[in-house]
C-alpha cells in the first residue's frame, strides 16, 4: 500500500512542479482547431462512405438485372 501512496505523491509532485502547461488561450485555440478538423474529417469520411454505398448499391442492381 505504501507503493501506491508513494506513486501518487510523486506523480502529483511531477505534475505540479516539473510539467510545463500551455497557456489558457493557447489551449482554447488548439481545442477549437482540433474540433474544426474533426468535423471536416468526419464529413469527408461520410462523403466517401456515401459514394461507396451508392456505388455498391448500383453494382448489385446491375448484377440483379
Amino acid at each position: 500500500m505504501a507503493g501506491i501512496s508513494n506513486y501518487i505523491s510523486e506523480s502529483y509532485n511531477e505534475l505540479t512542479n516539473h510539467v510545463t502547461w500551455t497557456s489558457w488561450p493557447e489551449a482554447q485555440r488548439l481545442t477549437i482547431l482540433v474540433a474544426v478538423f474533426s468535423i471536416i474529417f468526419s464529413l469527408a469520411i461520410w462523403g466517401v462512405d456515401t459514394v461507396f454505398s451508392s456505388a455498391i448499391e448500383q453494382y448489385f442492381e446491375w448484377i440483379k438485372s
